[in-house]
């Protein structure tokens, strides 16, 4: 599938005036010394800060390939809080559009997802293509006649970029090539992405929820956690085990690795001796030797089978469940995520249905793991505005000075149980937060 590398550029776009009043950052995230400062998680100027330094002007996940089939196909998202129109083109290119008409300022499209041929806003009834282009207004001759249409387009990203399937955006013109910005993470990726030659699809749609909580609270989690596991998944570990008693143990002394990237990124897994999916249809499935090669023993005995990672800012995924979530950011305090399950094309259809099935049960919308994991950052955002709270510094410290660079995993890597990926997190963070962006030059 082509993707255009510089659409048509962001015409009409004005800087607001008098919104762009930013705060230093300073002290609020201090990640050489493991320390958070808690009004990263609730300030509303901080989170409006965020849309404009960190959400546009970095790499968001937009959709998967496999949602557009033929031209006219289109699915309606967010970058930030931003809505945006992903539609393919005749030339079965991949447009983002910004779903907001340039004559009242309504939405272009209310259809979460389907075909068209165009865009037409309720409104007044201003028509644009798949390209964007305003292609027909009712009364266009009471207009001027130095009016253009063509002037009128709706704004479009100028970057617009895909990797093994998953397409991605940015409203930076010259923000780096989206590999590039992804780094060493794409050989954590492969381990997810590339171990099919046909590649990824996916099945069962879109699936939706909202939490209580701030955004970052779930996608450093994605990056660095495995901490939690032991604890707050102990119920549904439970539940899942034969025994009914629940590897804690096992889970306390696993040993693997953690990716930590100066890009934000971050993913942790455990390593296997003996290769491991929880679907058992799905580890039957698997030629594992085959897959040695295609990749190398140490992704397969790695980051294929089981962990987390976090493309930064907002893009989760899960390898073992066949999962990848946006975070979409919804004011200080909530989140709305949206869920998708990615298997690989060649997967036989009974297959397909026991990993799209366990994904459900463990990471959708009213899994047994998602569950706890909603509880956790809900409770941590209930009292976040508290005085006396506010004024108390977050623990970022596990694993401090144990990164470093290992035979075999690209990057740097700490232990486990290490709060590494975190403190990468929010170094990109405070970076973005501190450096005035594209749109303030």
């Amino acid at each position: 599938m082509a993707t255009p590398q510089n659409p048509r550029p962001l015409a009409g776009l004005t800087r607001p005036q008098g919104l762009d009043t930013n705060t230093d950052i300073g002290g609020m995230a201090d990640p050489d010394n493991g320390l958070i400062d808690r009004r990263i998680f609730s300030d509303e100027e901080i989170y409006r800060q965020e849309m404009r330094r960190i959400f546009a002007r970095s790499w968001l996940f937009i959709a998967h390939e496999d949602q557009f089939q033929k031209p006219g196909d289109f699915f309606q998202t967010y970058m930030g809080e931003d809505p945006v129109i992903a539609s393919m083109n005749k030339k079965r290119e991949i447009r983002v559009l910004l779903n907001n008409c340039r004559h009242r300022g309504a939405r272009v499209c209310r259809a979460d997802h389907g075909r068209t041929k165009n865009f037409t806003c309720t409104y007044h009834g201003w028509t644009y293509d798949l390209d964007g282009e305003l292609v027909n207004l009712p009364g266009k001759d009471d207009y001027d006649p130095s009016f253009n249409p063509s002037d009128w387009g709706l704004v479009t990203a100028p970057r617009v970029e895909s990797y093994k399937g998953l397409i991605f955006a940015n409203w930076d013109e010259n923000a780096e090539p989206l590999e590039d910005a992804l780094g060493d993470l794409t050989w954590y990726l492969d381990a997810f992405l590339d171990r099919d030659p046909e590649g990824t699809c996916v099945v069962g749609g879109v699936t939706k929820w909202v939490l209580e909580g701030n955004w970052k609270l779930a996608a450093e989690q994605f990056a660095t956690d495995w901490y939690h596991v032991n604890m707050s998944h102990a119920s549904a570990l439970m539940v899942m085990s034969p025994s009914g008693k629940g590897p804690k143990k096992a889970i306390a002394e696993r040993t693997g690795k953690q990716f930590t990237s100066d890009s934000g990124h971050g993913a942790g897994f455990p390593v296997h001796p003996k290769n491991r999916f929880d679907a058992q249809p799905v580890h039957e499935y698997y030629d594992y030797e085959f897959l040695r090669d295609r990749l190398s023993p140490e992704q397969v005995t790695g980051p294929m089978t089981n962990g987390h990672g976090n493309v930064f800012p907002n893009f989760s995924y899960l390898p073992v469940n066949g999962s990848i979530r946006v975070w979409h950011p919804k004011g200080p305090n909530k989140i709305e995520v949206w869920a998708w399950t990615v298997l690989d094309k060649s997967m036989p259809e009974d297959v397909k249905k026991a990993q799209r099935l366990y994904n459900l049960r463990t990471f959708g919308p009213s899994g047994i793991f998602e569950q706890d994991d909603g509880e956790n950052w809900s409770e941590v955002q209930a009292n976040a505005h508290a005085f006396m709270i506010q004024g108390t510094a977050l623990n970022y410290q596990m694993g401090m000075g144990t990164e470093k660079h290992n035979a075999g995993f690209p990057g740097t890597t700490s232990e486990l149980y290490s709060d590494a990926a975190g403190r990468g997190f929010y170094r990109r963070w405070k970076e973005l937060m501190n450096t005035p962006a594209w749109h303030e030059n």
